[in-house]
């Protein structure tokens, strides 16, 4: 008993521990630090991850929106009114709109996503813009946004070409394209360091398909002028840059293995001159079929190769959304010919096209979603081209 009295008195002299309240100055002394390093971490992990994405951000990320873009077109022109009474034509016309509505709205999405990225890269990184602008691979990329948008006013469900709205929005995206031509164009034959035969690639192809685009964009409003002016804006500088690149002449055909998806483009400017001239004249005549037949052939000796793709097959890289667009047009001029010429092997022509069309498009999404931290590598081909050892195919 007497020791138990002992601790309970012992217990009765320890004093008693103290709650301070939430809103007095001590508990505002003991929280501030923690608030204020929370405060202060956040805002800077967001800040060095938006840095971070827009100085590996460039242009060429605009080739995703080219496929889609491309795509929507794709799809817009299988479901739409044909005279073409084949089978194949008849099931693909089974689409249901609703789903041509969402692959639309998907493209329009992420163009809107990667516009406003590199809208924000112009704006807090205007040194690696113009870095980019002065690289002879870099600056043909800047043709692929507007490029985009043209292929998504031709297919969208809610714009006719003879409104107002379409004739706004071909302007604004004509001129950059008109614009990027002079700039380019006038180089290749006025600047000493800037000559076709020193800066010619397989991505300055690009240039030549901003040109038949916005014409096919164009005739499609009536404007047969205009249409004209831009198809042989394009088609004069696509002739000379293919001599110059089947010369191959000493530092033309020099890429980071990295690249070699966009030699896809060879066959993608015939491709888009083909469907062009459609738009021009209304009918897919002899010009238009010499056009895709030289496509044809230019695809086929590239997929006779597969060896010079190889090494840009062994890791993910958005460079590899080059094969899409090429695939996507070569399809759907290849359903135009198909309308145009009756017969099974044409119609076997584009039921194999639209296929691996669609599943080049297909996987690519699949292995982009897979992959999202290898988007924005630090050894990118374009963003670092001028530090990467170059290889030539």
């Amino acid at each position: 008993m007497i020791m138990a009295f002992t601790i309970r008195s012992m217990a009765s002299l320890r004093p008693e521990p103290q709650i301070v309240p939430v809103n007095t100055p001590q508990a505002s002394r003991i929280t501030t630090p923690v608030q204020s390093s929370l405060s202060t971490i956040f805002p800077r992990r967001v800040k060095h991850s938006i840095s971070s994405i827009l100085t590996k951000f460039h242009a060429g990320y605009f080739r995703i929106s080219l496929s889609l873009g491309g795509q929507a077109l794709l799809w817009k022109t299988l479901i739409g009114p044909t005279h073409d009474k084949s089978t194949l034509r008849h099931v693909v016309r089974m689409f249901h709109p609703t789903a041509f509505l969402v692959l639309w709205s998907f493209a329009l999405f992420i163009l809107i996503l990667l516009s406003l990225l590199y809208i924000l890269r112009c704006f807090f990184y205007f040194k690696m813009v113009k870095a980019e602008f002065l690289h002879h691979v870099g600056v043909n990329y800047l043709f692929a946004p507007w490029i985009s948008w043209f292929l998504l006013l031709q297919s969208a469900p809610f714009v006719a070409p003879n409104t107002t709205s379409y004739l706004v929005l071909w302007w604004f995206f004509a001129v950059p394209v008109v614009a990027l031509d002079v700039k380019i164009y006038g180089q290749w034959f006025t600047k000493g360091k800037k000559f076709l035969s020193t800066v010619a690639n397989p991505t300055s192809q690009i240039s030549v398909i901003g040109n038949l685009v916005g014409a096919q964009a164009a005739a499609s409003m009536g404007w047969k002028e205009i249409a004209v002016c831009l198809f042989s804006l394009g088609m004069v500088h696509y002739l000379v840059l293919l001599v110059t690149l089947y010369q191959r002449f000493s530092g033309s055909d020099r890429l980071p293995a990295m690249l070699r998806p966009v030699f896809f483009l060879f066959f993608a400017a015939p491709s888009v001159a083909s469907l062009a001239w459609e738009s021009i004249t209304g009918a897919f005549d002899i010009a238009s079929k010499m056009l895709f037949f030289l496509s044809l052939f230019l695809f086929t000796s590239l997929v006779c190769r597969p060896a010079l793709f190889k090494r840009s097959m062994r890791r993910f890289s958005v460079a590899w959304w080059a094969y899409s667009f090429p695939l996507t047009i070569l399809a759907l001029a290849s359903t135009e010919y198909a309308e145009e010429v009756k017969g099974s092997i044409p119609h076997l022509l584009m039921f194999l096209l639209l296929a691996l069309s669609v599943l080049v498009s297909l996987g690519l999404t699949v292995f982009t979603l897979l992959n999202t931290r290898m988007l924005l590598p630090d050894n990118d081909p374009i963003s670092g081209l001028r530090h990467l050892p170059t290889v030539s195919p």
